[in-house]
């Protein structure tokens, strides 16, 4: 006990490594960082002003606003809007990313703890949480939630491969990768599928038939729980692609085929940027594959006899990575359910990682090491691992786009730019004038917006007096879960009038006008919320009566 308490000591201080250069020289303004800090701006926007399970961004389409927290699952940006409620937001950054490492180093430390020494498992977790894939997402790529869903994929790993499986050991990793990145849930949900399905065939000759039927039914029960954990996100955000254009997320070079290992897209600046950023992930994979199978061939005559029955699904597992990475693979990414909006094929190197850390422990499981040489050796470790990922990965920020930068920008009210997949179908981001105020009238529904005057989102309560007949032209685009009154009267939406940039047109009257704008949870919505409610009582109920 005292040797396991020294992980929860020694892996904060490796993730503090891990952010030591961004606290000294300032954060790495990654692929993604400029999203994020979006994210958690709005989101603690909303928080402060009493909306706790906020649908909709009012920043981007420069002001219009997009229903980007329908469809973006709501961990990383809670956090993130939480960090920046509780300190400065130029803080936020850093804090989140030890945080995430920090996860990722403790649930991996009890995965290998499962099956390996004390020694091991801190080595393994030290090297897990600072692995060269792990500090490429944090440092080249900013991609937060990413990052923050590695923590749960040793928990994933550990549900399917430790003795004896139960239900809410499956459902509470699946729901918490659900609700943090769809890209990893779903690698993830296929990864428990196929080593489930090794499980099965391998014992076929050693387990009895009833071992092998509940490891099946705990496995699907599992898995249908966690969905129904997450369903308040999955299921709006599942329906309600219908209303915006989610095709868009996999464009040319967002998709599967221009990114197998290696691949190269053009000659212009942006598929030359495109191919800097594969090429690097490259060669990431093939030295995370080869140092992995290099480990399992020696674990075959290393491993213990408890933890040989480990080698057969962590080798498959690494194998079928390989051949997901590569081009042959084709045929998978494009039939099988969803698969194709990872458009990262190389995203999978954060379930190899786990298998390649978990190896290594299993390897190092007969080292004797005491408490001080171990803690030596995973703090030295971390600054190997460190410095020249930093070196390699950093990202310089422009002013504007420092976490300073994006700040002022959120505060000064003048939007941003939209995110095409969570643009509505009804709307064309080119037609999207970037100096809309808030509202305006005009005889004309397609008439563009005045000049002359600030620009900003659409209030939700505003009073008007229009002395003629006319059109109100709302800088907020239409989407289905906006309910619009005129002096206390509903609108109905269909009286909302089409305009090539998406923006809502409504008609006036003569005379005094009060709009309010309210948000209404629509039926999937309510639905998925039940279901959620319903499987957690589930979840606690098994979890109760469920045999230690």
């Amino acid at each position: 006990m005292q040797r396991d308490r020294l992980s929860y000591f020694i892996l904060p201080i490796a993730a503090f490594i891990a952010v030591l250069p961004l606290i000294v020289k300032g954060c790495s303004c990654g692929h993604d960082f400029t999203f994020h800090l979006l994210n958690w701006l709005e989101a603690a926007r909303n928080y402060s002003h009493g909306n706790l399970h906020p649908q909709w961004a009012s920043t981007p389409a420069f002001n219009a606003g997009e229903p980007r927290f329908i469809f973006y699952p709501p961990l990383s940006w809670t956090i993130g809007a939480l960090l920046t409620l509780l300190f400065p937001f130029t803080w936020t950054p850093i804090l989140y990313t030890w945080l995430a490492l920090s996860a990722a180093g403790l649930t991996f430390h009890h995965l290998a703890r499962t099956f390996t020494s004390p020694a091991a498992a801190l080595l393994g977790a030290t090297f897990y949480l600072l692995n060269p894939y792990m500090l490429f997402t944090a440092y080249e790529r900013t991609a937060y939630a990413e990052l923050l869903a590695a923590a749960w994929v040793p928990l994933l790993l550990l549900t399917i491969l430790r003795h004896r499986i139960t239900v809410p050991r499956i459902a509470l990793p699946i729901a918490i990768l659900w609700l943090t990145n769809a890209p990893a849930a779903v690698m993830s949900s296929y990864t428990l599928a196929l080593l489930a399905l090794i499980r099965l065939f391998t014992n076929r000759a050693t387990s009895p038939q009833k071992a092998r039927l509940h490891l099946a039914g705990a496995a699907i029960a599992g898995t249908l729980l966690g969905l129904g954990l997450s369903a308040f996100y999955l299921i709006p955000a599942a329906y309600e692609r219908r209303y915006v254009q989610i095709n868009m997320a996999i464009l040319p070079g967002m998709r599967i085929s221009d990114n197998f290992l290696f691949h190269h897209t053009g000659s212009t600046p942006d598929e030359l940027l495109h191919d800097a950023v594969l090429h690097s992930a490259s060669i990431i994979a093939v030295l995370l594959l080869t140092v992995t199978l290099v480990t399992l061939l020696r674990l075959r005559t290393t491993a213990t006899t408890s933890n040989r029955a480990l080698l057969l699904p962590l080798a498959l597992l690494t194998l079928t990575i390989a051949l997901l990475l590569t081009p042959i693979s084709a045929p998978l990414w494009n039939h099988l359910p969803e698969l194709r909006f990872l458009q990262f094929p190389w995203r999978l190197l954060a379930i190899l990682a786990a298998v390649l850390c978990l190896s290594m422990a299993l390897t190092l499981n007969g080292l004797r090491l005491t408490q001080t040489t171990t803690a030596a050796l995973s703090l030295a470790l971390a600054a190997a691992l460190v410095y020249p990922s930093y070196e390699a990965f950093h990202q310089p920020c422009d002013e504007a786009d420092s976490p300073a930068g994006r700040a002022n920008l959120f505060h000064s009210h003048t939007g941003d730019e939209p995110t095409d997949e969570y643009t509505p179908i009804t709307a064309d981001n080119d037609s999207l004038s970037h100096l809309n105020p808030p509202y305006w009238l005009t005889p004309n529904p397609s008439a563009p917006g005045p000049t002359d005057t600030a620009s900003g989102p659409a209030p939700t309560l505003f009073t008007l007096n229009s002395p003629t007949s006319q059109y109100l032209i709302l800088n907020l685009r239409d989407y289905p879960t906006w309910h619009i009154t005129r002096n206390q009267s509903p609108i109905p939406r269909t009286q909302f009038l089409p305009r090539e940039d998406g923006l809502i047109v409504i008609h006036i009257p003569p005379g005094r006008s009060t709009v309010r704008i309210t948000a209404e949870l629509l039926p999937d919505q309510i639905l998925g919320i039940a279901i959620s409610v319903f499987s957690l009582l589930i979840f606690i109920i098994t979890s109760i009566r469920r045999t230690p």
